[in-house]
């Protein structure tokens, strides 16, 4: 992923006003992040853990998702990310849903997909922090990624209705 500015996370989201887009909490380690190994750009806002955001390069440009993560039931249970099919076990996937962007999203619609909790599908992918047990796969590391990429695509479309 291309390295990203302060300005350009704010300005790519879709589904919130851009009252909102100015007050969220934009990471401050921007530079220092891994950004050859991240295939979009996601974190949790510190001072409010039930919200959480993502960014990703589309065809369009940036996309940025303001999203809500949903209170944790189950705990103890192995659960799958709907991006990267990573499992994990407790609360290592969340709930997440996203007000559609537009005339739906101001009706109240959103949509929601379950996605690993701290949103670091992609360094899963890559070995680069461990969710415990992986399951084996016999696709390369290139075509994992775009199978991410190909559910992150889906999920933005769904967003942006």
């Amino acid at each position: 992923m291309t390295p990203l500015t302060e300005s350009a996370v704010r300005a790519a989201f879709v589904n919130c006003t851009k009252g909102e887009a100015k007050r969220l909490a934009v990471p401050n380690d921007l530079a220092e992040r891994p950004w050859a190994d991240l295939d979009f750009l996601g974190w949790r806002d510190p001072a409010a853990p039930e919200r959480a955001y993502l960014v990703a390069e589309s065809e369009g440009g940036l996309v940025g998702v303001a999203l809500r993560v949903a209170t944790q039931a189950g705990r103890g249970r192995r659960s799958m990310c709907s991006l990267c099919l990573t499992t994990h076990t407790g609360d290592g996937v969340s709930l997440m849903t996203a007000r559609k962007a537009g005339r739906d999203g101001r009706q109240g619609n959103s949509v929601g997909a379950y996605i690993c909790t701290d949103l670091a599908c992609s360094l899963y992918l890559r070995g680069k922090r461990s969710a415990g047990r992986r399951i084996d796969e016999s696709i390369s590391l290139a075509e994992k990624i775009e199978r991410t990429s190909t559910n992150l695509t889906g999920l933005l479309r769904k967003v942006l209705g």
